[in-house]
Protein backbone atom coordinates (compact mmCIF):
# COMPACT_ATOMS: atom_id res chain seq x y z
CA UNK A 1 0.00 0.00 0.00
CA UNK A 2 2.06 2.89 -1.29
CA UNK A 3 1.06 6.42 -0.33
CA UNK A 4 2.04 9.85 -1.64
CA UNK A 5 4.59 11.19 0.83
CA UNK A 6 6.59 14.39 0.40
CA UNK A 7 9.53 14.51 2.82
CA UNK A 8 10.48 18.00 1.68
CA UNK A 9 7.47 19.76 3.21
CA UNK A 10 7.12 20.77 6.86
CA UNK A 11 4.11 18.54 7.62
CA UNK A 12 5.43 15.50 9.56
CA UNK A 13 5.40 12.26 7.59
CA UNK A 14 3.18 10.43 10.10
CA UNK A 15 0.48 13.09 9.62
CA UNK A 16 0.78 12.77 5.83
CA UNK A 17 0.21 9.01 6.18
CA UNK A 18 -2.72 9.58 8.52
CA UNK A 19 -4.33 12.14 6.19
CA UNK A 20 -3.90 9.92 3.12
CA UNK A 21 -5.50 6.88 4.76
CA UNK A 22 -8.23 9.02 6.33
CA UNK A 23 -9.16 10.41 2.90
CA UNK A 24 -9.39 6.89 1.45
CA UNK A 25 -11.59 5.72 4.33
CA UNK A 26 -13.97 8.67 4.16
CA UNK A 27 -14.23 8.41 0.38
CA UNK A 28 -15.12 4.71 0.59
CA UNK A 29 -11.98 3.47 -1.15
CA UNK A 30 -11.10 1.59 2.03
CA UNK A 31 -14.36 -0.01 3.26
CA UNK A 32 -15.26 -1.06 6.79
CA UNK A 33 -13.45 -4.28 7.65
CA UNK A 34 -10.47 -3.54 5.39
CA UNK A 35 -7.25 -4.67 7.10
CA UNK A 36 -4.42 -2.14 6.83
CA UNK A 37 -0.94 -3.49 6.10
CA UNK A 38 1.13 -4.47 9.16
CA UNK A 39 3.29 -1.62 10.47
CA UNK A 40 6.57 -3.09 9.27
CA UNK A 41 5.23 -3.78 5.78
CA UNK A 42 3.71 -0.29 5.51
CA UNK A 43 7.01 1.21 6.68
CA UNK A 44 9.02 -0.80 4.17
CA UNK A 45 6.72 -0.02 1.22
CA UNK A 46 6.85 3.73 1.94
CA UNK A 47 10.50 3.96 3.02
CA UNK A 48 9.71 5.30 6.48
CA UNK A 49 10.38 4.03 10.02
CA UNK A 50 8.01 1.68 11.80
CA UNK A 51 7.65 4.32 14.54
CA UNK A 52 6.27 6.74 11.95
CA UNK A 53 3.61 4.23 10.86
CA UNK A 54 2.68 3.46 14.47
CA UNK A 55 2.11 7.16 15.14
CA UNK A 56 -0.04 7.47 12.00
CA UNK A 57 -2.13 4.45 12.99
CA UNK A 58 -2.52 5.85 16.52
CA UNK A 59 -3.89 9.07 15.04
CA UNK A 60 -6.44 7.11 12.99
CA UNK A 61 -7.45 5.14 16.09
CA UNK A 62 -7.94 8.40 18.00
CA UNK A 63 -10.31 9.54 15.24
CA UNK A 64 -12.26 6.27 15.49
CA UNK A 65 -11.49 5.38 11.89
CA UNK A 66 -9.54 2.17 12.64
CA UNK A 67 -9.20 -0.27 15.52
CA UNK A 68 -6.62 -2.94 16.40
CA UNK A 69 -7.54 -6.54 17.12
CA UNK A 70 -5.24 -9.28 18.37
CA UNK A 71 -4.52 -11.76 15.61
CA UNK A 72 -6.21 -9.64 12.95
CA UNK A 73 -4.32 -6.35 12.83
CA UNK A 74 -5.48 -2.78 12.22
CA UNK A 75 -8.96 -2.75 10.72
CA UNK A 76 -11.10 0.04 9.22
CA UNK A 77 -14.15 0.49 11.45
CA UNK A 78 -17.79 0.92 10.49
CA UNK A 79 -18.08 4.66 11.02
CA UNK A 80 -21.90 4.49 11.09
CA UNK A 81 -22.02 2.21 14.11
CA UNK A 82 -22.60 4.04 17.40
CA UNK A 83 -19.85 4.06 19.96
CA UNK A 84 -20.10 1.40 22.66
CA UNK A 85 -18.43 3.66 25.21
CA UNK A 86 -20.34 5.01 28.17
CA UNK A 87 -20.52 8.44 26.53
CA UNK A 88 -20.75 8.15 22.72
CA UNK A 89 -19.83 11.83 22.28
CA UNK A 90 -16.39 11.48 23.90
CA UNK A 91 -13.57 10.31 21.67
CA UNK A 92 -10.04 9.28 22.67
CA UNK A 93 -7.79 12.32 22.91
CA UNK A 94 -5.38 12.81 19.99
CA UNK A 95 -2.18 13.93 21.67
CA UNK A 96 0.21 14.57 18.79
CA UNK A 97 -1.53 17.65 17.33
CA UNK A 98 -1.37 19.28 20.77
CA UNK A 99 2.40 19.00 21.15
CA UNK A 100 4.67 21.99 20.53
CA UNK A 101 5.78 21.65 16.92
CA UNK A 102 9.43 22.53 17.65
CA UNK A 103 9.85 19.30 19.62
CA UNK A 104 8.90 17.30 16.56
CA UNK A 105 12.34 18.06 15.14
CA UNK A 106 14.23 16.68 18.14
CA UNK A 107 15.91 13.35 17.46
CA UNK A 108 15.47 10.44 19.90
CA UNK A 109 18.58 8.63 18.65
CA UNK A 110 20.50 8.88 21.93
CA UNK A 111 17.47 7.77 23.96
CA UNK A 112 17.25 4.65 21.81
CA UNK A 113 20.99 3.98 22.09
CA UNK A 114 20.96 4.40 25.87
CA UNK A 115 17.99 2.06 26.17
CA UNK A 116 19.61 -0.69 24.11
CA UNK A 117 23.06 -0.04 25.60
CA UNK A 118 21.77 -0.63 29.12
CA UNK A 119 21.27 -4.32 28.37
CA UNK A 120 23.94 -6.55 29.87
CA UNK A 121 24.53 -8.47 26.64
CA UNK A 122 25.34 -5.31 24.66
CA UNK A 123 28.83 -3.84 24.25
CA UNK A 124 28.30 -0.08 24.09
CA UNK A 125 30.79 2.25 22.44
CA UNK A 126 27.92 4.76 22.19
CA UNK A 127 28.01 5.76 25.85
CA UNK A 128 28.98 9.27 26.94
CA UNK A 129 30.15 8.15 30.38
CA UNK A 130 33.26 6.82 32.04
CA UNK A 131 34.05 3.44 33.57
CA UNK A 132 31.56 2.62 36.38
CA UNK A 133 34.16 0.40 38.06
CA UNK A 134 36.18 3.54 38.81
CA UNK A 135 33.42 5.36 40.68
CA UNK A 136 34.80 6.36 44.14
CA UNK A 137 32.15 4.42 46.08
CA UNK A 138 34.22 3.72 49.21
CA UNK A 139 35.13 7.38 49.72
CA UNK A 140 31.48 8.44 49.32
CA UNK A 141 30.32 5.76 51.77
CA UNK A 142 32.88 6.96 54.31
CA UNK A 143 31.67 10.55 53.93
CA UNK A 144 28.07 9.44 54.45
CA UNK A 145 29.11 7.73 57.70
CA UNK A 146 30.66 10.93 59.10
CA UNK A 147 28.90 12.80 61.88
CA UNK A 148 28.62 15.82 59.59
CA UNK A 149 26.08 13.96 57.42
CA UNK A 150 23.02 15.01 59.43
CA UNK A 151 19.43 16.16 59.03
CA UNK A 152 20.49 19.53 57.59
CA UNK A 153 21.94 17.71 54.59
CA UNK A 154 18.41 16.62 53.68
CA UNK A 155 17.02 20.15 53.86
CA UNK A 156 16.57 22.72 51.11
CA UNK A 157 19.61 24.58 49.81
CA UNK A 158 19.88 27.96 48.12
CA UNK A 159 18.73 28.09 44.51
CA UNK A 160 22.29 29.01 43.49
CA UNK A 161 23.58 25.89 45.27
CA UNK A 162 24.99 24.69 48.61
CA UNK A 163 27.38 27.47 49.58
CA UNK A 164 30.27 25.29 50.84
CA UNK A 165 30.25 23.45 47.49
CA UNK A 166 30.31 26.77 45.65
CA UNK A 167 33.40 27.69 47.70
CA UNK A 168 35.05 24.40 46.74
CA UNK A 169 34.15 24.95 43.10
CA UNK A 170 35.69 28.42 43.13
CA UNK A 171 38.96 26.84 44.35
CA UNK A 172 38.71 24.19 41.63
CA UNK A 173 38.22 26.97 39.08
CA UNK A 174 41.39 28.68 40.34
CA UNK A 175 43.30 25.49 39.46
CA UNK A 176 41.87 25.83 35.94
CA UNK A 177 43.11 29.42 35.78
CA UNK A 178 39.77 31.14 36.40
CA UNK A 179 39.72 33.57 39.32
CA UNK A 180 36.21 33.63 40.74
CA UNK A 181 34.38 33.76 44.07
CA UNK A 182 31.76 31.43 45.49
CA UNK A 183 29.10 34.06 44.83
CA UNK A 184 29.90 33.93 41.10
CA UNK A 185 29.41 30.15 40.91
CA UNK A 186 26.00 28.53 40.44
CA UNK A 187 25.39 24.80 40.87
CA UNK A 188 23.33 23.09 38.15
CA UNK A 189 21.76 19.69 37.52
CA UNK A 190 24.60 18.83 35.13
CA UNK A 191 26.09 21.17 32.54
CA UNK A 192 23.29 20.14 30.16
CA UNK A 193 20.96 22.24 32.29
CA UNK A 194 23.24 25.21 31.64
CA UNK A 195 22.89 24.71 27.89
CA UNK A 196 19.11 24.57 28.32
CA UNK A 197 19.11 27.73 30.45
CA UNK A 198 21.22 29.55 27.85
CA UNK A 199 18.77 28.54 25.12
CA UNK A 200 15.79 29.66 27.19
CA UNK A 201 17.50 32.91 28.20
CA UNK A 202 18.76 34.03 24.79
CA UNK A 203 16.85 32.26 22.03
CA UNK A 204 13.47 32.99 20.50
CA UNK A 205 12.10 31.09 17.48
CA UNK A 206 14.05 32.15 14.40
CA UNK A 207 17.13 33.40 16.28
CA UNK A 208 20.51 32.14 15.11
CA UNK A 209 23.06 30.30 17.24
CA UNK A 210 26.57 29.36 16.10
CA UNK A 211 27.92 25.86 16.80
CA UNK A 212 30.98 23.93 15.75
CA UNK A 213 30.29 21.34 13.07
CA UNK A 214 30.09 18.59 14.26
CA UNK A 215 29.09 19.23 17.88
CA UNK A 216 27.42 17.81 21.01
CA UNK A 217 24.14 16.17 20.00
CA UNK A 218 22.12 17.29 23.01
CA UNK A 219 23.12 20.91 22.41
CA UNK A 220 21.73 20.64 18.88
CA UNK A 221 18.53 19.16 20.27
CA UNK A 222 18.23 21.89 22.89
CA UNK A 223 18.71 24.74 20.41
CA UNK A 224 16.37 23.08 17.93
CA UNK A 225 13.69 22.74 20.61
CA UNK A 226 13.99 26.49 21.20
CA UNK A 227 13.18 27.09 17.52
CA UNK A 228 16.63 28.46 16.73
CA UNK A 229 18.43 28.44 13.40
CA UNK A 230 21.58 26.40 14.04
CA UNK A 231 24.54 27.64 12.00
CA UNK A 232 27.40 25.13 11.83
CA UNK A 233 30.99 26.32 11.41
CA UNK A 234 33.51 23.66 10.30
CA UNK A 235 36.45 22.51 12.40
CA UNK A 236 40.02 21.79 11.45
CA UNK A 237 42.81 20.43 13.64
CA UNK A 238 43.16 23.82 15.34
CA UNK A 239 39.49 24.02 16.32
CA UNK A 240 36.67 26.16 14.97
CA UNK A 241 37.47 27.83 11.62
CA UNK A 242 37.50 31.46 12.77
CA UNK A 243 37.90 32.72 9.19
CA UNK A 244 34.60 31.07 8.26
CA UNK A 245 33.05 32.17 11.55
CA UNK A 246 33.78 35.85 11.03
CA UNK A 247 32.29 35.75 7.55
CA UNK A 248 29.03 34.38 9.00
CA UNK A 249 28.64 36.60 12.07
CA UNK A 250 27.65 39.70 10.15
CA UNK A 251 25.22 37.71 8.05
CA UNK A 252 23.36 35.82 10.78
CA UNK A 253 23.82 38.04 13.88
CA UNK A 254 23.69 35.06 16.28
CA UNK A 255 22.64 35.33 19.92
CA UNK A 256 25.72 33.38 21.05
CA UNK A 257 28.49 30.99 19.99
CA UNK A 258 28.49 27.49 21.53
CA UNK A 259 31.90 25.82 21.67
CA UNK A 260 33.68 22.85 23.27
CA UNK A 261 37.29 24.03 22.94
CA UNK A 262 39.04 21.29 24.95
CA UNK A 263 38.74 17.63 23.88
CA UNK A 264 35.80 18.45 21.72
CA UNK A 265 32.83 16.10 21.55
CA UNK A 266 32.79 14.17 19.23
CA UNK A 267 36.14 14.86 17.49
CA UNK A 268 38.55 15.10 20.45
CA UNK A 269 40.13 18.24 18.95
CA UNK A 270 41.77 20.80 21.25
CA UNK A 271 41.38 24.37 20.05
CA UNK A 272 44.84 25.94 19.64
CA UNK A 273 45.91 28.93 21.73
CA UNK A 274 46.02 31.13 18.65
CA UNK A 275 42.49 30.09 17.68
CA UNK A 276 41.22 30.77 21.21
CA UNK A 277 42.55 34.29 21.13
CA UNK A 278 41.13 34.83 17.64
CA UNK A 279 37.71 33.54 18.71
CA UNK A 280 37.63 36.01 21.59
CA UNK A 281 38.75 38.86 19.31
CA UNK A 282 35.92 38.11 16.90
CA UNK A 283 33.39 37.82 19.73
CA UNK A 284 34.44 41.24 21.06
CA UNK A 285 34.33 42.79 17.59
CA UNK A 286 30.80 41.57 16.85
CA UNK A 287 29.59 41.68 20.48
CA UNK A 288 28.53 38.05 20.56
CA UNK A 289 28.71 36.09 23.86
CA UNK A 290 30.40 32.68 24.01
CA UNK A 291 28.95 29.62 25.77
CA UNK A 292 32.02 27.54 26.69
CA UNK A 293 31.24 23.89 27.50
CA UNK A 294 34.13 22.21 29.35
CA UNK A 295 33.15 18.68 30.44
CA UNK A 296 36.39 16.98 29.31
CA UNK A 297 39.11 19.51 30.17
CA UNK A 298 40.41 17.42 33.08
CA UNK A 299 40.57 14.20 31.01
CA UNK A 300 44.04 14.94 29.62
CA UNK A 301 46.71 12.28 29.00
CA UNK A 302 49.89 14.24 29.67
CA UNK A 303 49.33 17.07 27.21
CA UNK A 304 49.98 20.56 28.54
CA UNK A 305 46.58 21.98 29.33
CA UNK A 306 45.50 25.13 27.56
CA UNK A 307 43.57 27.70 29.59
CA UNK A 308 39.78 27.83 29.21
CA UNK A 309 38.35 30.69 27.18
CA UNK A 310 36.98 31.98 30.49
CA UNK A 311 40.56 32.46 31.73
CA UNK A 312 41.50 34.47 28.64
CA UNK A 313 38.32 36.55 28.56
CA UNK A 314 39.07 40.13 29.63
CA UNK A 315 35.63 41.65 29.07
CA UNK A 316 33.12 39.18 30.52
CA UNK A 317 31.87 37.67 27.24
CA UNK A 318 32.25 33.98 28.24
CA UNK A 319 29.66 31.86 30.05
CA UNK A 320 31.57 28.84 31.41
CA UNK A 321 29.96 25.42 31.99
CA UNK A 322 31.47 22.31 33.52
CA UNK A 323 30.35 19.10 35.23
CA UNK A 324 31.40 16.21 37.45
CA UNK A 325 29.63 13.72 35.16
CA UNK A 326 32.77 12.82 33.19
CA UNK A 327 35.41 12.87 35.94
CA UNK A 328 33.43 11.37 38.85
CA UNK A 329 29.97 9.94 38.09
CA UNK A 330 27.07 10.94 35.85
CA UNK A 331 24.16 9.76 37.98
CA UNK A 332 24.44 12.51 40.61
CA UNK A 333 23.80 15.18 37.93
CA UNK A 334 25.89 18.00 39.37
CA UNK A 335 27.50 20.67 37.20
CA UNK A 336 28.11 24.37 37.50
CA UNK A 337 28.23 27.67 35.64
CA UNK A 338 30.41 30.75 36.04
CA UNK A 339 28.78 33.66 34.23
CA UNK A 340 28.47 37.45 34.28
CA UNK A 341 26.01 38.61 36.94
CA UNK A 342 23.13 39.55 34.58
CA UNK A 343 23.25 36.08 33.02
CA UNK A 344 23.59 34.32 36.35
CA UNK A 345 20.51 36.12 37.69
CA UNK A 346 18.46 34.87 34.73
CA UNK A 347 19.75 31.33 35.31
CA UNK A 348 18.80 31.56 39.01
CA UNK A 349 15.25 32.53 38.04
CA UNK A 350 15.01 29.62 35.61
CA UNK A 351 16.43 27.21 38.20
CA UNK A 352 13.86 28.40 40.73
CA UNK A 353 10.93 27.68 38.44
CA UNK A 354 12.43 24.46 37.00
CA UNK A 355 13.57 22.29 39.92
CA UNK A 356 14.34 24.80 42.72
CA UNK A 357 17.87 23.54 43.40
CA UNK A 358 20.21 20.58 42.91
CA UNK A 359 19.70 17.77 45.44
CA UNK A 360 21.34 18.80 48.72
CA UNK A 361 22.86 15.39 49.68
CA UNK A 362 24.64 15.19 46.34
CA UNK A 363 26.05 18.68 46.77
CA UNK A 364 27.17 17.87 50.32
CA UNK A 365 28.93 14.66 49.25
CA UNK A 366 30.77 16.39 46.42
CA UNK A 367 31.86 19.25 48.66
CA UNK A 368 33.31 16.85 51.25
CA UNK A 369 34.91 14.78 48.48
CA UNK A 370 36.74 17.89 47.26
CA UNK A 371 37.63 19.23 50.70
CA UNK A 372 39.04 15.91 51.94
CA UNK A 373 41.46 15.71 49.01
CA UNK A 374 40.00 12.74 47.16
CA UNK A 375 39.60 14.47 43.81
CA UNK A 376 43.20 14.62 42.53
CA UNK A 377 44.17 10.99 43.43
CA UNK A 378 40.95 9.74 41.84
CA UNK A 379 41.62 11.76 38.69
CA UNK A 380 45.20 10.47 38.37
CA UNK A 381 44.07 6.84 38.62
CA UNK A 382 41.27 7.46 36.15
CA UNK A 383 43.53 9.09 33.57
CA UNK A 384 45.97 6.18 33.60
CA UNK A 385 43.12 3.73 33.03
CA UNK A 386 41.53 5.76 30.25
CA UNK A 387 44.80 6.33 28.43
CA UNK A 388 45.45 2.58 28.42
CA UNK A 389 41.95 1.93 27.09
CA UNK A 390 42.42 4.52 24.35
CA UNK A 391 45.66 2.84 23.31
CA UNK A 392 43.98 -0.57 23.32
CA UNK A 393 41.08 0.54 21.13
CA UNK A 394 43.34 2.48 18.74
CA UNK A 395 45.65 -0.51 18.30
CA UNK A 396 42.71 -2.84 17.62
CA UNK A 397 41.31 -0.50 14.97
CA UNK A 398 44.71 -0.17 13.26
CA UNK A 399 45.11 -3.93 12.74
CA UNK A 400 43.34 -3.51 9.40
CA UNK A 401 45.39 -0.53 8.26
CA UNK A 402 43.50 2.15 6.37
CA UNK A 403 40.08 0.57 6.74
CA UNK A 404 38.98 2.80 9.63
CA UNK A 405 40.86 6.10 9.96
CA UNK A 406 41.06 8.43 12.96
CA UNK A 407 43.34 10.79 14.87
CA UNK A 408 44.16 9.50 18.34
CA UNK A 409 43.19 12.26 20.83
CA UNK A 410 45.29 13.36 23.81
CA UNK A 411 42.29 13.22 26.12
CA UNK A 412 38.52 13.05 26.36
CA UNK A 413 36.36 9.98 25.86
CA UNK A 414 36.13 9.32 22.13
CA UNK A 415 37.71 8.26 18.86
CA UNK A 416 36.18 10.09 15.88
CA UNK A 417 36.43 7.67 12.99
CA UNK A 418 35.83 7.57 9.26
CA UNK A 419 34.67 4.40 7.52
CA UNK A 420 35.06 3.66 3.78
CA UNK A 421 32.69 5.55 1.50
CA UNK A 422 31.21 2.40 0.07
CA UNK A 423 29.71 1.43 3.46
CA UNK A 424 26.28 2.91 4.18
CA UNK A 425 26.01 3.96 7.82
CA UNK A 426 22.62 2.29 8.30
CA UNK A 427 23.97 -1.05 7.11
CA UNK A 428 26.94 -0.94 9.46
CA UNK A 429 24.89 0.27 12.44
CA UNK A 430 22.30 -2.45 11.88
CA UNK A 431 24.87 -5.22 11.41
CA UNK A 432 26.82 -4.21 14.54
CA UNK A 433 23.64 -3.94 16.61
CA UNK A 434 22.57 -7.43 15.50
CA UNK A 435 25.91 -8.68 16.87
CA UNK A 436 25.45 -6.84 20.18
CA UNK A 437 27.75 -3.84 19.55
CA UNK A 438 26.62 -0.20 19.56
CA UNK A 439 28.31 3.02 18.46
CA UNK A 440 27.06 6.53 17.72
CA UNK A 441 26.65 7.40 14.00
CA UNK A 442 28.29 10.64 12.95
CA UNK A 443 25.28 12.28 11.33
CA UNK A 444 23.58 12.97 14.69
CA UNK A 445 26.35 15.44 15.58
CA UNK A 446 25.55 17.72 12.63
CA UNK A 447 22.77 20.34 12.48
CA UNK A 448 21.89 18.83 9.10
CA UNK A 449 21.82 15.08 9.72
CA UNK A 450 22.53 14.43 6.05
CA UNK A 451 26.16 15.29 6.90
CA UNK A 452 28.49 12.89 8.72
CA UNK A 453 27.27 9.84 6.78
CA UNK A 454 30.66 8.08 6.90
CA UNK A 455 31.77 9.24 10.34
CA UNK A 456 31.14 7.67 13.73
CA UNK A 457 32.08 8.08 17.39
CA UNK A 458 33.51 5.30 19.56
CA UNK A 459 33.73 5.68 23.35
CA UNK A 460 36.85 4.05 24.82
CA UNK A 461 36.24 4.76 28.53
CA UNK A 462 33.04 2.90 29.40
CA UNK A 463 33.66 -0.77 28.64
CA UNK A 464 36.29 -3.06 30.21
CA UNK A 465 39.48 -3.91 28.30
CA UNK A 466 38.16 -7.40 27.52
CA UNK A 467 34.88 -6.05 26.15
CA UNK A 468 36.71 -3.37 24.14
CA UNK A 469 38.76 -6.07 22.41
CA UNK A 470 35.69 -8.21 21.77
CA UNK A 471 33.54 -5.30 20.60
CA UNK A 472 36.16 -3.84 18.24
CA UNK A 473 36.71 -7.30 16.76
CA UNK A 474 32.98 -7.53 15.99
CA UNK A 475 32.95 -3.95 14.68
CA UNK A 476 35.94 -4.50 12.36
CA UNK A 477 34.52 -7.78 11.07
CA UNK A 478 31.34 -5.91 10.14
CA UNK A 479 33.33 -3.14 8.42
CA UNK A 480 35.37 -5.67 6.44
CA UNK A 481 32.31 -7.67 5.45
CA UNK A 482 30.39 -4.65 4.16
CA UNK A 483 33.46 -3.16 2.49
CA UNK A 484 34.15 -6.38 0.54
CA UNK A 485 30.51 -6.77 -0.42
CA UNK A 486 30.02 -3.20 -1.55
CA UNK A 487 33.38 -3.01 -3.32
CA UNK A 488 32.14 -5.76 -5.62
CA UNK A 489 29.04 -3.69 -6.27
CA UNK A 490 30.92 -0.38 -6.64
CA UNK A 491 34.73 -0.63 -6.78
CA UNK A 492 35.30 3.18 -6.51
CA UNK A 493 36.10 4.21 -2.93
CA UNK A 494 36.51 7.91 -2.21
CA UNK A 495 39.01 9.08 0.43
CA UNK A 496 38.58 12.28 2.45
CA UNK A 497 40.09 13.76 5.63
CA UNK A 498 38.39 13.10 8.97
CA UNK A 499 37.67 16.77 9.72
Amino acid sequence: MRLKINKEISLPVFLQIKDSIKEQILSGILPAGFVLPPERKMASENDVSRTTVIRAYDELKALGLVASYRGKGTVVTDKKEPSHSENPNVFPLSWYPLFEKKLGNVSDTITDLMDVGSRRDTISFAAGVGDPSLYPIHQLQAIQNEDTFNNDVLNLSAVEGYYPLRESLSKLMELRGVSTSAKEVMVLSGSMQGIDFAARTFLSPGDAVIVEEPTFLQAIQCFRAAGARIIGIPLDHGGIRTDVLEAQLGRYKPKFIYTIPTYHNPTGIVMSMERRMELLRIAYKYQVPILEDDPYGEISFGRQKLPPLKTLDQYGYVIYLSTFSKVLFPGMRVGWVVAPEPVRKKFVLLKQITDLHVNTPGQFLLDRFLREGHYEPHLRHELTTYENKRNLMAAALKQEEGLVTFDSPDGGFYLWCRIPYNIPQKQLLSLCASKGVLYTPGNVFYPQESDGEHLLRLNFTYESRERIEKGISVFMDAVKKLSRHNTKMNPIIESRPIV
